[in-house]
């Protein structure tokens, strides 16, 4: 049984997917939380998840509170730690602890469109697609290697919150997928790339709706 803790700031509607889709051989051992306030806490704690709140802005350092972070993620023993919605950018020392054992997921089709605002950004450079991105956790924001990607069909008549709307229905549908190929030990990390993605596995890997 793999041991999962995921890290939110608000709702967390990917969290509550991956907790939703009751994946084989793991087990959500905590709900961390950048915000005591965030929503996603509440939801996991009525599910009998433990759910933990800490506040970054009680800290004096980017590096004080990713210290006290990683002792609270240590405490329950993480195989995976998944990023749901975490809007921090972690230390480079944070993400060398998790190395290899870290998921993200980023609403876009990276390397495009890293940061911010992704969704806006695609439309305005006329992008015919977007979507989402899995990636393991590395020191460079919204970079690492690439685990799944889903596929939407940017319409005529998109707005930044209809295609955030499309691009997050593929989320839910792919991030707990990602998280199960992990602990079902079916990804491989070689030479920056993650391998145990065949023709089998093709669809699982990208996502393509009809338009």
């Amino acid at each position: 049984m793999k041991n999962i803790v995921i890290l939110i700031s608000g709702r967390g509607s990917n969290m509550q997917a991956i907790v939703e889709a009751a994946i084989p051989g793991a087990r959500i051992a905590a709900v961390i939380a950048n915000r005591p306030d965030a929503a996603g806490l509440a939801w996991a704690a009525e599910r009998g998840i433990a759910a933990v709140g800490l506040d970054h802005k009680q800290f004096a350092s980017r590096e004080a509170f990713d210290e006290h972070l990683a002792a609270k993620i240590d405490a329950f023993a993480p195989d995976l730690v998944v990023l749901a919605g975490f809007m921090r950018i972690l230390t480079p020392q944070f993400t060398a602890r998790y190395e290899g054992r870290m998921l993200n997921i980023h609403p876009s089709l990276l390397p495009s469109f890293p940061g911010l605002h992704t969704h806006q950004r695609a439309i305005d450079m006329g992008c015919k697609v977007a979507g989402c991105t899995v990636h393991f956790v590395t020191a460079e924001l919204d970079h690492g290697p690439i685990v799944a990607q889903g596929v939407v069909p940017v319409l005529d008549d998109d707005t930044e919150a209809t295609l955030a709307a499309r691009v997050l229905q593929q989320e839910h549908q792919l991030y707990p997928e990602a998280v199960r190929r992990f602990a079902a030990g079916e990804l491989t990390l070689c030479n920056g790339r993650v391998a145990g993605v065949g023709a089998d596995a093709a669809n699982l890997a990208l996502q393509v709706p009809r338009v």
